[in-house]
């Protein structure tokens, strides 16, 4: 996905490339320090690059779109996949992080896309399907690392489909090493592409170089057995290129258990709240979407005709032969929302995109199922009505996608009441307050800003920099402080347990109002 963003600046003449730089050249994992040399500080034209860099990933949601289309209408017909379209298009979530250079819609469509040529495959085991379903399943590999539970999803679609289509033990094993078999072929080709991949991006890194990289990244990696063969693997020629990759599944491993440092819902920690997925799920979706998810689930209930305990492992294994499609997504999102909720790492409801258009796909098509008789005109208006307020809901919040909130908790101006980070405050508003400071005359402000940007390199001259942790004292009266949502609420919140660090020093902030929120993400205070 990185590499995709990186393909529009092959076209720029005279890019300047830092490589004498400490974090290209000595640093360990020296990616931030490196990306704001070479974008701000090396005579590059940032704004540029970065307004080309997001183009490859709004053609990766638009790939999305048309899978998830193409998939609802061959399932369920074409007002389903309408619907389905819709949801997407107007998924704030989905628009929001399609416009950054982040790889988590690359990974909801590398699963969609992926699942959808393995379910192919399954049903019809052919010699195109097959490589189709290594090509989808091996580009999904790439685009981030959390796809890697795509084994054991594919894994168990395996079983479930031998399952369904056999009628004794005997005929369930010969249908199941059948597939497993074709599935290790699928495998090799998902993993050279990866591999063809991973050897173009070690190609000219020194083995020692990455042999000490390594090291150094897996020092704390709970796994000595498996840290120690990837180090191995480092400097050998034919395999470093997989030993690369697999340090970077290490390294998403290590940070989920490891947790990250955030607020939420008033309180500050480190080790994560079971709480969290559910809560920003609710709160960052659309009402409508909430509504019709919450509907489908119930008109699935009532469609249920007999009681459960009437034969359940007959229906259960009849039901699955007749509707695999719809259990292979509800067994993805399962899977994702099981792995999601026992993560530590608890920084925004982007984690669950992948489970995103699985869902919504199986929302429009029970509300399809739903829009029939009785009562059909009824239904249609309601749904029209449902659809409408999406839509408004979605295009008021526009171009602050990112910060959106529903109206359970008083849209995106409330929002960094619940929760921050990558829900509100991914640092993407510093544009937006020069422009603020330059339409109101101001000449100097402080800020202490959360984001990968240069502040500097926006403000120019107006920037003087502050931290949480200063004495407010320090400020002049008259003066101007922005705040990032993130660091206003994280000197804010209670500590909880898994965090030991300072709370509390933006408190003194409750007597002044903002004079301005930039973005829903910047908090700007006049000092007096």
């Amino acid at each position: 996905v990185k590499d995709l963003s990186a393909v529009p600046l092959l076209f720029f003449k005279n890019i300047k490339f830092p490589h004498q730089a400490k974090s290209w050249k000595d640093d360990v994992n020296g990616q931030w320090d490196f990306g704001n040399k070479f974008l701000f500080h090396s005579g590059n034209p940032a704004y540029k690059m970065i307004f080309w860099a997001r183009i490859p990933m709004i053609l990766i949601l638009i790939l999305l779109a048309f899978y998830v289309f193409r998939w609802a209408r061959e399932l369920f017909g074409n007002k389903t996949a309408l619907l389905a379209l819709f949801l997407v298009s107007f998924s704030p979530t989905l628009i929001a992080h399609a416009r950054l250079v982040t790889t988590d819609v690359g990974a909801a469509a590398g699963m969609f896309i992926g699942a959808y040529y393995f379910i192919r495959f399954l049903k019809e085991p052919s010699r195109k399907n097959i490589i189709l379903s290594g090509i989808a399943f091996g580009l999904a590999e790439l685009a981030k690392f959390s796809t890697i539970l795509l084994f054991p999803f594919f894994g168990l679609l395996i079983i479930f489909w031998a399952y369904a289509k056999s009628s004794n033990f005997k005929s369930f094993l010969k249908i199941f090493w059948k597939y497993l078999l074709l599935t290790i072929v699928v495998t090799l080709i998902a993993y050279t592409i990866v591999w063809a991949f991973y050897l173009y991006h070690t190609w000219n890194y020194p083995p020692e170089r990455q042999v000490r990289d390594t090291k150094l990244i897996l020092e704390s990696f709970p796994s000595r057995l498996l840290a120690d063969a990837l180090i191995w693997m480092a400097d050998k020629p034919i395999i470093r290129a997989i030993s690369y990759y697999l340090l970077g599944v290490f390294m998403v491993i290590q940070r989920a258990s490891g947790g990250n440092t955030t607020y939420f819902l008033g309180q500050v920690s480190a080790a994560g709240w079971k709480i969290f997925f559910p809560i920003v799920y609710i709160i960052k979706q659309p009402l409508t979407f909430i509504i019709l998810l919450i509907a489908s689930i119930l008109y699935a209930a009532w469609s249920i005709k007999k009681p459960l305990w009437e034969k359940p492992i007959k229906r259960f294994k009849s039901w699955i032969g007749l509707h695999f499609p719809e259990f292979a997504m509800l067994l993805a999102i399962a899977i994702y929302w099981a792995v999601s909720l026992k993560s530590n790492l608890n920084i925004g409801v982007r984690h669950l995109i992948p489970v995103f258009p699985f869902t919504i796909l199986l929302v429009s098509a029970a509300t399809i199922k739903w829009l029939k008789p009785p009562l059909l005109l009824p239904k249609k208006i309601l749904l029209s009505g449902l659809l409408i307020w999406q839509a408004i809901s979605v295009i008021s919040v526009c171009p602050h996608f990112l910060a959106y909130f529903n109206e359970l908790v008083g849209g995106p101006n409330n929002g960094y009441i619940y929760t921050v980070d990558s829900n509100l405050d991914w640092g993407q508003d510093l544009k937006r307050l020069n422009q603020w400071l330059e339409k109101n005359k101001i000449n100097k402000i402080y800020v202490d800003y959360f984001g990968g940007s240069d502040t500097k390199y926006y403000l120019g001259d107006k920037f003087l920099p502050w931290w949480g942790t200063r004495d407010p004292k320090e400020l002049p009266q008259g003066s101007y402080l922005a705040v990032s949502a993130t660091f206003l609420q994280g000197g804010r919140g209670e500590p909880v347990s898994g965090f030991n660090g300072e709370t509390g020093y933006y408190n003194w902030l409750y007597q002044y109002h903002p004079v301005a929120k930039i973005g829903y993400s910047i908090f700007v205070y006049h000092i007096n």
